[in-house]
């Protein structure tokens, strides 16, 4: 098990597991008061476990969905703005 803080904003705690740590219901349950410590010091942990696919094919799923939130939110945003001031015009890249 690694564990690697980011002070950048949001804070993060990256706790990387290997397949067998992921799988250690004792390991994992050990990690709940610091989640909950983490959480109170402003941190947000993310737990990456070692999968059985492909790495390529799983970030680029990974990244794809990210897109497509990230898409949807934006135009959430555009349409709240319209809906504000119906005259605007939103300019699009």
């Amino acid at each position: 098990m690694k564990i690697q803080y980011k002070e950048n904003t949001p804070k993060l705690v990256y706790i990387w597991l290997s397949r067998e740590e992921g799988q250690d219901k004792a390991l994992l349950d050990s990690l709940k008061p610091r989640y909950a410590e983490w959480k109170k010091q402003g941190y947000m942990p993310v737990v990456m476990e070692s999968g059985e696919g492909k790495l390529e094919d799983s970030m680029y799923l990974l990244m794809k969905h990210n897109y497509e939130l990230l898409a949807k939110k934006q135009l959430s945003a555009e349409k709240a703005l319209c809906n504000e001031n119906p005259k605007a015009h939103i300019r699009l890249p």
